[in-house]
């Protein structure tokens, strides 16, 4: 009999725990957004040079150091500090054994520019050897103030929320209390390059005349977009 009336007074406690641990408090539950478009302003962009024949002489090329030279001085001219142009790649791990093997190889080079300034990537490709560029392209790009652009979206996602739940609780006659809880949706959003692929690729037989004229970039915008999902008491 004892251990009957034991275990219905735990079952009792047990009860009476759980009640008082029920939240009983009256809630409201919104979703604030903010979103902006930032133009970029850190361009990684692509080119490749490759050798080729001097008017068609197989005799007479154009050595990939000389173009590479060009690159560098006009690159140096530009402004751009040496640790944002970098090698990409290299068409072959020993080119010059290439070379004697085969008199006709072409050596090719793909180098990376990290420019601030698109402008800044006229005087470059102006300054190579239009025949010498096999293509370019536009990489990757970023924002540079991104992270402090982050956490002003997000503060102003959460006043939007709480500027709703205000507006929805005066509605029916009731004030918004603390918050208790609040949640961060990610919906950031982050375009591919758009960019003119003819007028950006260069290829044998089809070099530009004009080798100061720079194709159009047409970029989409980094659009960024947050929500806060949060509840507030009802008072």
């Amino acid at each position: 009999m004892k251990r009957i009336l034991f275990a219905l007074a735990l079952t009792s406690i047990s009860l009476t725990g759980f009640s008082q641990t029920f939240d009983t408090r009256r809630k409201i539950d919104v979703t604030g957004s903010a979103e902006a478009e930032v133009t970029p302003d850190i361009i990684n962009f692509g080119i490749s040079l490759k050798e080729y024949f001097r008017d068609n002489n197989s005799k007479k090329k154009v050595e990939i150091e000389e173009l590479e030279r060009q690159l560098q001085t006009a690159v140096l001219a530009a402004g751009i500090p040496k640790e944002d142009f970098t090698i990409n790649n290299i068409s072959s791990y020993n080119y010059t054994w290439e070379k004697k093997k085969n008199p006709d190889f072409l050596a090719r080079k793909q180098y990376r520019i990290k420019v601030t300034d698109l402008s800044k990537l006229n005087s470059i490709i102006s300054a190579v050897d239009p025949k010498g560029i096999e293509y370019t392209n536009i990489e990757s790009y970023d924002y540079s103030k991104m992270e402090t652009l982050k956490r002003e979206l997000k503060i102003k996602a959460l006043q939007a929320a709480k500027a709703k739940a205000t507006y929805l609780a005066q509605a029916v006659g009731d004030n918004v209390g603390s918050a208790l809880d609040i949640q961060e949706i990610n919906n950031e959003y982050y375009p591919q390059p758009i960019y003119r692929a003819n007028a950006m690729m260069k290829t044998e037989g089809m070099v530009s005349s004009d080798a100061s004229s720079m194709p159009d970039i047409d970029f989409k915008k980094i659009k960024l977009n947050y929500q806060i999902h949060a509840v507030f008491e009802l008072k």
